[in-house]
């Protein structure tokens, strides 16, 4: 029988547990206390307020199951552990479905991602910058919720480097092909802005605009409910999952199954438990990949019920009905995508705070025509973003996992450099893993594996180039020890 020592937690243990629950009772009625004031301030911040708490839930699941695509693709490749890339896998699935259904139910508000080069490019950009600041674009900020002072410089890298890259002007302006500044000067544009003012406004205007951005749906000319079903969700999304699904079986996890199960001559039945067993090998992963999947599929649709009830397609016209017209776009728009995504709002905050040290940042198409550059208080996606952060922290600190940790100068220097990576690749290929991968191919949106195909080679690079650097750190340390 056991004694009550042994069944009583220790007096200091419950009493920082208490204490670590209380914090995490204090952001969370932080977070309530603001949103109601919000609401007293106008009812129609409800609108904002979807994206702040759609925001907590995916940082709470985000830190629960430790998600993150940078550890997928680390994991894969150095230490060989498909644990993560199976539950962004089950993620993908559950999104797939939901967004089918919120297809089906005309409140979607998906928009497809042009295909190209780029996009594979961008990809491969991203994907080596991930692996030096260990935490994808949406890692970064639960890990921020943490308390990891590194993972907050790499959210200040990706900000200030994609402001920076969608307003540069120089010398390498006139390596852009004369195609692309051609198609450029040929667009009915605002005369407020000149499209061959830098490089990447000719880089959208003159080559992006003219991709087409669709879905395997309308590819294929199958754009109602039969195509939403088969091509979108089936063909798209749930086939290449079942696909990856047993590669990864059949490459990371099939042979130390069988060991342990004495299975010498597996049949059909088998193999699929064993494939079962893989994806339920990591209990907090799964339902992490399970929760994302179906809540990102609801916050499209909540989204889309809201823009219905308020007779608007973007929250720059709510802006306007409110009163609010300081950072909207030339047409009176922000960046507004009605889904999970995470880079575009970073880069507004990075070019809001450069505008307010006297740089002028709306003159380009990314601010200036597209994406506005509204004050961060009413920034609706910027405050999802803020939300992943105070979801992580709450879960964090109620798991007794939340610790402040200050970076070295090496990890710092990894944290800005891998950060400047990711935001450079991110606007090049128009999104980052959750915008250009996560919501595309659920959505039906073939460019998504594009992307991801594009992220895992830089990443792959980047592991062998990490390994590379950490040896060679070793090898110093050791020869100054010998010395």
């Amino acid at each position: 029988m056991n004694t009550a020592s042994e069944t009583t937690v220790p007096a200091s243990s419950a009493w920082l547990l208490r204490r670590e629950n209380m914090q995490a009772l204090s952001v969370l009625t932080l977070v309530v206390v603001l949103s109601v004031w919000a609401l007293a301030v106008d009812t129609r911040f409800l609108y904002m307020l979807v994206y702040v708490w759609f925001g907590v839930a995916y940082g709470m699941l985000l830190q629960y199951g430790r998600f993150c695509m940078a550890s997928a693709v680390r994991d894969l490749f150095a230490v060989k552990v498909p644990r993560m890339a199976v539950g962004v896998m089950i993620a993908v699935a559950l999104y797939s479905v939901v967004a089918a259904i919120v297809s089906l139910s005309g409140f979607s508000t998906f928009h497809p991602n042009a295909m190209g080069w780029h996009v594979l490019v961008g990809a491969a950009i991203f994907g080596f910058g991930i692996v030096f600041t260990g935490g994808c674009a949406s890692g970064s900020l639960y890990k921020a919720g943490e308390g990891n002072m590194n993972s907050m410089l790499v959210i200040v890298a990706i900000s200030f480097s994609q402001a920076i890259v969608v307003s540069a002007s120089g010398w390498y302006d006139a390596l852009v092909p004369q195609a692309w500044i051609d198609s450029a000067v040929a667009k009915d544009m605002p005369p407020e802005l000149s499209v061959t003012r830098g490089w990447f406004d000719i880089f959208t205007t003159g080559y992006v605009w003219d991709l087409k951005g669709t879905t395997t749906a309308e590819i294929f000319g199958q754009a109602g409910p039969a195509g939403i079903i088969v091509y979108n969700t089936l063909i798209t999304a749930i086939l290449p999952v079942v696909l990856i699904l047993a590669a990864l079986y059949g490459f990371y996890y099939r042979k130390g199954y069988l060991r342990r199960t004495g299975k010498a001559n597996p049949g059909f039945g088998d193999e699929l438990a064993g494939i079962w067993a893989m994806c339920t090998a990591s209990k907090n992963t799964a339902i992490a990949g399970i929760g994302l999947g179906i809540l990102a599929g609801l916050h499209m649709y909540v989204t889309g019920v809201l823009r219905e009830h308020y007779g608007i397609d973007n929250f720059g016209e709510l802006l306007v009905a409110m009163g609010y017209h300081d950072g909207l776009s030339l047409n009176e728009t922000v960046f507004d995508p009605g889904y999970w995504y995470i880079t575009t709002q970073e880069a507004q905050w990075g070019g809001w705070v450069m505008s307010k040290l006297g740089i002028e940042m709306m003159d380009d198409v990314f601010f200036g025509l597209d994406n506005g550059l509204p004050n961060p208080l009413l920034n609706a996606p910027g405050f999802m973003s803020i939300g992943i952060i105070f979801g992580a922290m709450i879960m964090a600190l109620s798991r007794r996992e939340f610790k402040w940790k200050l970076p070295s100068w090496e990890t710092a220097f990894f944290a800005l450099v891998g950060g400047t990576l990711m935001g450079i690749g991110a606007r090049l290929a128009m999104g980052c893993n959750i915008g250009a991968f996560f919501a595309t191919v659920t959505n039906g949106d073939p460019s998504g594996w594009v992307f991801l195909v594009g992220m895992i080679i830089g990443a792959y690079v980047g592991v062998k180039v990490f390994a590379w650097w950490m040896d060679r750190s070793a090898a110093k340390m050791a020869g100054g020890c010998d010395l």
